[in-house]
């Protein structure tokens, strides 16, 4: 048998591989299919009554029946982690998502990125790559695109740190970025259907929601979910990628658990159409208790019957009876510190409700 010196494994990208403008076709498409509704439902104690009834969906102009938003996402997310985040310290934060098209069973989704930024840390060991993915289906459409930034390992602490680059990424979208899938019409909601009464005009801007239930996080269902997305992140499955043994859940394991939960309340709030920004704020592992809270940002009227809230999900370890997302600044006095222990998440986005 001859030697070769090359090898066949990929060992994922490490921080000094990336360079701005670099694009990346991400392998491997990914057909939607029925068991992935279902099993997201398994893993999710999702409600929501679009995704889950062909008839609801069909009375309010969306057939074929689509799946959750985020089951897209997952998919698109999931392509992208062998080239970008193998060797992630953690994901970060995401800017600028839109869902331009819902996507239903037997939709095939790939994705590429481009590099839009990078910073090394002080340290030397790591640094922050910036990326703008976008996935699109069989057709060439594009079903969804969104920025992230993610912390990756350096693979020689000494070599050079590469010219800064920080994109500049809107704060939040405006209501006439939202792209409302095509054909909805919510002028025959039925509410009872749908489980609560609440309607666009019965939010308030700065209204805060309390989600209640709780939902316990175990190292087996966050590694089948992070299997079901393809995602290989070695931290979410490997003991010995992180320096204390425990496996890191997904963060955005941590958002569909805190998307689910917030039904109670915003069970009307059916169809994320964008995802304004977010941040894992602290890392969540089997064992973590999670709970949920949501405070209304803004309105926007969007037809006669369609009306967008745009919501803050906070997602908290244990029970926040508060729901305050901040310490006191102890030298203003202001709720403008650092977060509060025990907040995993903070993400802020668009949704469509009847009006």
């Amino acid at each position: 048998m001859s030697e070769t010196t090359e090898s066949k494994t990929n060992g994922g990208n490490f921080f000094e591989d990336f360079t701005v403008g670099q694009v990346i076709e991400h392998a491997t498409p990914r057909t939607v299919t029925e068991g992935d509704r279902a099993l997201y439902g398994a893993l999710y104690p999702t409600r929501f009554a679009v995704p889950s009834s062909a008839a609801f969906a069909a009375s309010v102009g969306l057939d074929p029946h689509p799946v959750e938003e985020l089951i897209a996402f997952h998919i698109a997310f999931g392509k992208t982690v062998p080239d970008i985040s193998l060797n992630a310290v953690a994901n970060l934060g995401y800017a600028e998502l839109r869902f331009h098209r819902s996507v239903r069973p037997g939709d095939t989704l790939a994705t590429r990125s481009e590099v839009i930024g990078l910073k090394q840390n002080s340290n030397g060991k790591s640094g922050v790559v910036y990326v703008r993915s976008t996935a699109t289906n069989q057709h060439g459409e594009v079903v969804l695109d969104w920025c992230r930034w993610v912390m990756v390992h350096k693979r020689d602490p000494e070599a050079p740190a590469p010219e800064t680059v920080l994109p500049e990424l809107k704060k939040a979208l405006e209501p006439g970025d939202l792209v409302v899938p095509e054909g909805l019409d919510f002028s025959s909601y039925d509410f009872t259907a749908a489980g609560e009464p609440h309607r666009f005009d019965d939010y308030a801007v700065g209204e805060l929601i309390d989600h209640v239930d709780g939902v316990t996080f175990t190292d087996a269902e966050h590694m089948m979910a992070t299997r079901l997305w393809q995602n290989t992140a070695k931290v979410h499955f490997n003991t010995e990628a992180r320096p204390d043994g425990n496996r890191l859940i997904y963060g955005g394991h941590v958002i569909s658990m805190a998307r689910a939960l917030s039904f109670n309340g915003l069970a009307n709030a059916q169809l994320i159409v964008a995802i304004n920004g977010g941040s894992h704020v602290a890392p969540a592992f089997a064992g973590d208790t999670v709970y949920a809270w949501s405070e209304v940002l803004d309105k926007a009227e969007i037809s006669d019957s369609i009306g967008a809230l745009r919501l803050r999900l906070v997602a908290t370890k244990g029970r926040d009876e508060t729901t305050t997302l901040r310490t006191e600044d102890p030298s203003t006095g202001s709720g403008a510190g650092r977060y509060k222990d025990g907040v995993l998440l903070d993400l802020d986005y668009w949704a469509l409700v009847p009006r």
